[in-house]
């Protein structure tokens, strides 16, 4: 059996590739799948998961619906142009699919009290959810074995704002809520999923072994995407998936310990903000856990470990 882990996600493209991957490994045991609005509305969200569940044969995963909108009371804005209007790319999952998991989030309580010091959460899209979750159970959430989130740009170009990252910028008031209560974080920011890179070839490869035909529709748009916007990169970043990885293979990271705080308002909005100074390390920021922070990874170990799961062939 493998790890138990709660996800919370807004299930756009790489989001749909992350819980692909958990499928076809035997080192993560989805236990449970918190819907998010962020890439798509919730009720979407609800209704990919919903889709990838039967697809991949796990309809047993119990499926909750987060929240709709930010702490900050906004109004969401989705990204259509990124992850298509459905949130799969050009795949438009069927419009009957139930969305009876839309009014039913704190099925969240039942799983932590499962599983209590062996549950690992996963988050890959806006922190709203998880950080209701310390706003009305702060105890209950000390029972997290730790936290493995996908989101914040370190001293490294945003993808929202020239300093912000969508995940932060999305909702900053959660973040820096996660953040400042919630320990043994790992955060994996733009520093390194940026770089995660799925080419063609290996799209095509992973397709034509044939143990899911969902890969090369989801990473062939994506990657159309981000050529119109990066046109030198060499294949589709699954940001989400480096969540994890970093579960499974620790190794292939290198991380900086610090504190984090997200700024809130004004231009900086979104910006995450850590110590990286190595000669100087104050406990100045609101008496903030210190939480890990991915700064590099081995893009070869990330390669061959992808195209082992997805593959079913040792590389």
């Amino acid at each position: 059996m493998g790890k138990k882990v709660l996800f919370f996600g807004d299930i756009g493209i790489d989001d749909a590739i992350a819980l692909i991957f958990t499928y076809l490994t035997d080192k993560i045991d989805i236990v449970g799948i918190v819907a998010d609005y962020g890439n798509v509305s919730r009720e979407i969200a609800a209704r990919n998961v919903r889709y990838l569940a039967g697809k991949i044969g796990k309809m047993d995963i119990k499926i909750m619906g987060g929240a709709q909108r930010s702490m900050t009371g906004e109004v969401p804005v989705y990204y259509p142009e990124i992850h298509g209007f459905h949130g799969l790319g050009p795949i438009v999952p069927p419009s009957d699919i139930p969305a009876e998991e839309l009014e039913n989030f704190f099925g969240v309580i039942e799983i932590i009290e499962r599983y209590k010091e062996e549950i690992i959460i996963v988050n890959t899209g806006r922190l709203t959810s998880l950080a209701t979750m310390f706003i009305l159970y702060g105890d209950l959430m000390k029972q997290i074995k730790s936290y493995y989130i996908m989101g914040g740009a370190f001293l490294y170009p945003g993808n929202v704002t020239p300093v912000s990252e969508a995940n932060f910028y999305g909702d900053p008031v959660a973040a820096n809520l996660v953040f400042k209560y919630a320990k043994n974080v790992s955060i994996y920011p733009l520093n390194v999923t940026q770089r995660a890179i799925v080419t063609p070839e290996m799209v095509n490869y992973i397709h034509s072994k044939g143990k899911t035909d969902l890969v090369k529709p989801l990473l062939d748009y994506y990657y159309d995407f981000y050529k119109k916007r990066v046109p030198n990169i060499q294949g589709s970043p699954v940001h989400d998936i480096l969540p994890l990885m970093g579960i499974m293979y620790d190794d292939m990271f290198t991380y900086y310990e610090s504190q984090i705080l997200i700024a809130e308002n004004g231009t900086a909005r979104g910006q995450s903000v850590g110590d990286f100074r190595n000669f100087f390390t104050p406990e100045n920021l609101d008496n903030r856990p210190r939480q890990r922070v991915a700064v590099n990874f081995d893009y070869n170990k990330f390669f061959k470990e992808f195209m082992t799961v997805m593959t079913k062939e040792q590389f």
